[in-house]
């Protein structure tokens, strides 16, 4: 992947899934890493995993919710590379519950983790990735980015919302001429720990949902990122990452809103009364 080697790549939540399989590719197709996460044992387990490999790499312990430290940390890796080229927006978090059960505080942090945190991260970059002449931000939307389902609302919400901050900041990357591409990645279920990760609301069982997000996802980290790399590598607006995003995707502009009903039967039969408990909680 000649669009990578020699280039300078963040890469936010760094420490599991998406965002080490992206730090491992980036590093084996030639480009210098910088990595980033809130958890400093799984970043550390990250780095051990490149510097074995030969890779240099900068590991910094973030939480890309604390906006000051985002912009810092930004400054930091433009000053110890150099440069920077691209900035992988993956930090996140998942959450189950209904508007009715989930408070206010919980909306509050879902949309600070998973979309604050990508305006932190594009913003605190941004100029670095003008300055640099060749830049690239990836944003890490969602499967729930394109469509909706019950019991997603908090998580739906932020991803939506990431789709379309990106989708607005690459018309005005293109529209000022400027040297920076912007790409959308909806990735479907990849087979990563975050379903036993996953926050809910009251009577959410973790232990339930990571078992049943095991079952259903279908793609490996590995696989996720480099159809990722592929699709930056082609400047994509959009990726797509794994067949049940592409189902979905279809789905979604075969029908319109009618999708609604066929989504919330399936949400309410397949998922939501398996992980749940309580009045609050239960779909019709």
């Amino acid at each position: 992947m000649q669009r990578f080697h020699g280039k300078v790549a963040a890469v936010t939540g760094a420490g599991s899934g998406i965002g080490r399989s992206l730090a491992i590719e980036l590093a084996h197709a030639g480009a210098s890493v910088a990595i980033s996460d809130i958890n400093a044992d799984g970043l550390a387990d990250t780095a051990a995993l490149l510097k074995a490999q030969g890779h240099a790499v900068l590991a910094t312990q973030l939480d890309v919710t604390e906006r000051d430290a985002v912009l810092t940390y930004a400054d930091t890796v433009a000053e110890h590379f150099g440069t920077v080229n691209q900035i992988y927006n993956n930090a996140g978090i998942a959450f189950v519950g209904t508007v009715a059960s989930t408070h206010f505080k919980e909306f509050e942090r879902v949309m600070d983790v998973d979309y604050w945190s990508v305006v932190n991260g594009t913003k605190a970059f941004l100029p670095h990735l003008i300055n640099s002449g060749d830049g690239h931000i990836v944003n890490i939307s969602s499967v729930f980015g394109l469509f909706a389902a019950p019991g997603q609302a908090a998580y739906v919400s932020a991803k939506f919302a990431v789709r379309g901050f990106t989708e607005a900041l690459r018309q005005e990357m293109r529209v000022g001429r400027q040297p920076v591409g912007v790409t959308s990645v909806h990735p479907g279920g990849i087979k990563t720990a975050i379903g036993y990760h996953t926050e809910g609301g009251a009577g959410f069982d973790a232990n339930s949902f990571g078992k049943l997000f095991d079952w259903a996802a279908i793609t490996s980290a590995q696989r996720a990122a480099k159809i990722i790399l592929r699709g930056v590598e082609k400047n994509k607006a959009r990726v797509l990452v794994g067949p049940d995003a592409k189902l979905y995707d279809l789905l979604v502009r075969a029908t319109g809103p009618a999708y609604e009903r066929l989504s919330g039967e399936l949400t309410a039969r397949a998922i939501m009364r398996r992980i749940t408990s309580g009045p609050n909680l239960e779909l019709g």
